[in-house]
């Protein structure tokens, strides 16, 4: 099973890039990505979704569950820089209200 480009910001923060489509195909390989992410001790994660030109309910699905696992470990996940087609649907499912959104993924956890 392939991943997700990952990079490690200078604050010891996670960077996965996910790109294209993010459905019922790819949903799995994100959501069990960033699970081994934190299980293996990075708490602190950012999804960018600025080459992510698609996103459906599995992929929402493995973001919220991301944030799940990401708060029980005392950490956090943020959105980064997300596609019109992204923002919109976080916006129609008020995903946009639990999922906090930034510019750029290096400024995610600026302050934090």
């Amino acid at each position: 099973m392939t991943h997700f480009a990952t990079r490690t910001t200078g604050s010891d923060v996670v960077v996965v890039r996910p790109e294209g489509r993010l459905n019922m195909v790819a949903a799995p390989r994100l959501r069990e990505q960033l699970r081994g992410l934190v299980e293996g001790g990075s708490a602190r994660v950012v999804v960018d979704l600025g080459a992510t030109e698609f996103i459906d309910s599995s992929g929402l699905g493995a973001l919220v569950s991301g944030l799940k696992a990401a708060r029980q470990a005392g950490g956090d996940l943020r959105l980064a820089a997300p596609t019109a087609q992204v923002r919109s649907v976080l916006s129609l499912t008020s995903l946009d209200r639990v999922l906090r959104t930034y510019d750029s993924a290096d400024a995610a956890f600026d302050g934090d």
